[in-house]
């Protein structure tokens, strides 16, 4: 039988966890550019150095760092924006060491976000 542990959202009322863990494996909600204080910024660029900053917080809080991430699904409202997008995520990784991805152009995204990542990664200890 699979060991499944929920980590609460850091907003009590998300209809949603933070991440969910099933054995050794974190499937870490869809992160959407929204700040500390809940704003979100204009450009691609910036939106996406704010999802990657989302998910390298969101790993902390579970012990995790971006090193531990093996798979990602980005979903960009333009596609045309894709470099603006690739040019940023790669700089939070190491050379090398990039995870699988995903990646497709939605039609809307909670917000009216530009970017949204959703990760998988692995938890080294059980």
């Amino acid at each position: 039988m699979a060991k499944v542990k929920y980590y609460p959202h850091p907003n009590a009322n998300a209809p949603y966890s933070l991440a969910t863990q099933v054995d050794n494996v974190i499937y870490l909600s869809g992160q959407i550019p929204l700040d500390e204080n809940g704003d979100m910024p204009e450009t691609m660029t910036a939106q996406s150095q704010q999802v990657m900053t989302n998910i390298k917080n969101a790993l902390r809080t579970i012990g995790l760092g971006m090193e531990d991430i093996f798979k990602c699904t980005v979903m960009i409202d333009d596609i045309k924006k894709w470099p603006d997008f690739n040019a940023v995520y790669t700089t939070y990784f190491s050379k090398g060491a990039l995870p699988a991805r995903s990646a497709f152009g939605v039609d809307g995204l909670p917000l009216g976000a530009m970017v949204e990542v959703e990760c998988m990664a692995h938890l080294r200890r059980m």
